[in-house]
């Protein structure tokens, strides 16, 4: 009796599953796996479905309007000027597909690795005057976590804001009792998306991938850094860990709180009323900057679609750094296409990595990259994690994002594109010389080898889409 009636509920679950895809799936064979799962994997199937597969954009459980009316306090790039007719095509897609204009109010550093990168944030953390927000997938307990701990406490005591949002699966080692501790000090500390009964099935897939700090609206700070002692003393097993962050000074930083804000909302249900800009007094003549938020409830892919619109615009070089390249098809025939018709495309991909399956992935999409003539290294010199796009002395993206399904569809990312031939050049520049530390894999080595990596790089590319 019990059998026949789990029966009859499972059937009528599975068959609300089925209209859904067939009325919300976006992607064909997507829609077909994930009806092949549900009939043929009793349970697990919708199990599955229910944690990974359902199409968060449609729901758009995110932000309240008050906040995404925020206006635009600063000067744009001018559409008479040469620097936006020559981009027009992206300036254009971002704004439309995320609502972030072009600012010209801007100055930048590059900053390269852990100590670089925390020697500047703790500078701009102590010259605090009105708030410091902050948002990672990772912080880690640590002597890196103590020390910001210290740092709050005496920011607090000057009557400086402190918010933090930490992801509740990237930060999940964060102990209750350094939460207390931020807590004890005025330090608003929030999870986002955490397990919560009722919720656990429809977020655990989604997580913030985002690495944000903003200081006083004028100074921010983004891309692969973590809040981690492996970025200053190394890890065991991978060694040291590269990675590429930049400091923004200008309005630019006033865009990244906007997406810290709607992120408070979102973990919250709390308002922050950030109308109004403290002054920013930078060169009115400085450097480009649009941000790039996406997100699984936002209308598209943003930060997808931005990379695709860079590899297809290149017309010289396009060089990418990523530890995490498992494209889309989209993205991979772009990439295919790019470089078939002439254009230098070149991958840096780190040849250590911190997940066997992940790695193998990666690989699985290597021998496609060479028939086609991209050019691939393999970054030696313990994990390279940075995320980072050059092409034609022109443009740069440096942020979050990865280039895998996860980072398109599942994660909230965020990216910084730079409009400026000098900063171009600089990470251009960045990319030659690592490149030529870097082992030179040639198509002729790489389908040598054994039929055993083949297989597991086989199996290891179906699971793509949920790494």
């Amino acid at each position: 009796m019990w059998g026949i009636i789990f029966l009859g509920l499972y059937i009528i679950i599975a068959i609300f599953i089925v209209i859904g895809l067939l009325i919300n799936g976006v992607r064909p064979a997507k829609t077909l796996g994930w009806l092949l799962a549900i009939f043929t994997i009793p349970v697990g199937g919708i199990l599955l479905y229910l944690m990974i597969g359902r199409n968060r954009r449609k729901q758009k459980l995110h932000h309240s309007k008050k906040n995404e009316q925020l206006p635009s306090p600063f000067q744009i790039l001018p559409l008479e000027s040469k620097l936006y007719k020559k981009n027009k095509k992206i300036i254009q897609l971002i704004q439309k597909n995320s609502g972030y204009p072009p600012t010209i109010e801007n100055k930048l550093k590059l900053l390269k690795d852990g100590q670089i990168t925390f020697e500047n944030i703790f500078n701009s953390l102590e010259n605090a005057k009105k708030y410091i927000h902050l948002q990672y997938y990772i912080f880690e307990e640590g002597e890196l976590a103590d020390k910001l701990l210290e740092l709050f406490k005496k920011k607090v005591d000057q009557n400086v804001k402190i918010r933090l949002i930490y992801d509740s699966i990237g930060s999940y080692s964060l102990s209750k009792s350094y939460l207390k501790k931020l807590e004890e000090i005025g330090v608003e500390a929030y999870p986002f998306l955490p397990f919560r009964f009722g919720r656990f099935l429809s977020s655990l897939n989604y997580r913030n991938h985002r690495k944000i700090i903003v200081v006083d609206d004028k100074i921010g700070f983004t891309g692969g850094i973590n809040v981690s002692d492996k970025y200053l003393k190394g890890d065991p097993s991978l060694g040291t860990w590269h990675d590429m962050h930049i400091r923004i000074e200008g309005a630019a930083a006033w865009y990244m709180n906007k997406i810290f804000i709607l992120d408070w909302y979102l973990a919250t249900k709390q308002h922050i009323d950030a109308t109004t800009p403290n002054n920013i007094s930078i060169d009115a003549h400085g450097q480009v900057v649009q941000i790039i938020p996406s997100g699984p409830d936002g209308n598209f892919s943003a930060i997808e679609q931005a990379y695709f619109t860079i590899i297809t615009e290149a017309k010289e070089y396009l060089y990418i750094t990523n530890p995490y390249i498992i494209p889309s098809q989209a993205i991979l025939q772009a990439l295919q296409t790019a470089a078939l018709s002439g254009i230098d495309v070149r991958l840096l991909v780190s040849n250590k990595a911190d997940n066997k399956i992940v790695k193998w992935s990666v690989q699985s999409y290597f021998e496609a990259f060479l028939k086609s003539g991209i050019k691939i290294f393999l970054y030696p010199d313990g994990f390279l994690h940075s995320k980072i796009f050059v092409s034609d002395d022109n443009v740069v993206s440096i942020g979050t994002a990865n280039v895998d399904i996860r980072s398109f569809h599942q994660n909230y990312e965020v990216n910084a594109l730079v409009f400026d031939q000098d900063f171009a050049k600089a990470l251009k520049k960045d990319f030659l010389i690592d490149s030529g530390k870097s082992i030179t894999l040639t198509y002729e080595d790489h389908i040598k080898r054994p039929w055993l990596h083949k297989l597991r790089e086989g199996g290891a590319k179906i699971l793509s889409p949920v790494l």
